[in-house]
């Protein structure tokens, strides 16, 4: 008899979650959001569709799950720039420049993001999503006009500026971003790279 006979297989979760996060990401580089269904996430990881009801078993449970693992990738290169030795109008200018469709895999982002917003619209599992990813925006965008003035950031997400004029100017800067992130996706030929940043560079200089 075997001696590994009966041994449970053991799986590495965090490269498990890893592999399927950029399949997924593959995927709908490819093929776009409704090509990155269940059954063909499990197909190209080289997985059975039950693997993968550890992480989602439907489309919304796939978008959310795409989304966290974007977010998590998002705040480790918000924390690179924050901890890196950087002129404040620079570092403001880099903070932003994370939430916009400058090169393929920001691109792939964002569109993840604006599938799960719209989806959240009519799907409820998706609610809290949609209410932390307006927070965690708000947030980078509160961290780029601290950084851009030279002032104390906020401590945690959530925290708004004490002064009512800060928190204004932050909130306008939110809509801008925003604004220019779903244009950018929807008419990229009509917005290259650096006609991005140059417009980030503008509006954080007038705000």
């Amino acid at each position: 008899m075997c001696c590994n006979q009966g041994v449970p297989k053991i799986v590495d979760h965090e490269r498990r979650r890893e592999t399927l996060a950029r399949t997924v990401r593959e995927i709908i580089s490819r093929e776009g959001i409704e090509g990155a269904t269940v059954r063909r996430v499990a197909q190209e990881a080289g997985v059975s569709v039950g693997g993968l009801r550890h992480y989602f078993d439907s489309q919304s449970g796939l978008l959310a799950f795409a989304a966290e693992e974007i977010g998590r990738s998002l705040v480790l290169r918000i924390d690179g720039w924050l901890a890196r030795d950087l002129p404040g109008p620079e570092r403001a200018r880099l903070l932003l420049e994370e939430l916009l469709p400058l090169d393929a895999e920001r691109r792939v982002e964002v569109d993840v993001w604006l599938a799960c917003l719209m989806r959240s619209r009519v799907d409820d599992s998706l609610a809290g999503l949609r209410a932390t990813a307006w927070q965690a925006e708000l947030h980078v965008c509160r961290l780029a006009l601290a950084c851009h003035r030279s002032l104390p950031p906020p401590a945690r997400m959530g925290e708004p500026f004490g002064d009512p004029g800060l928190e204004r100017r932050a909130a306008r800067l939110h809509v801008f971003v925003d604004g220019l992130t779903l244009q950018a996706a929807t008419f990229p030929e009509r917005f290259t790279p650096q006609g991005l940043r140059d417009l980030v560079g503008d509006v954080l200089a007038e705000i």
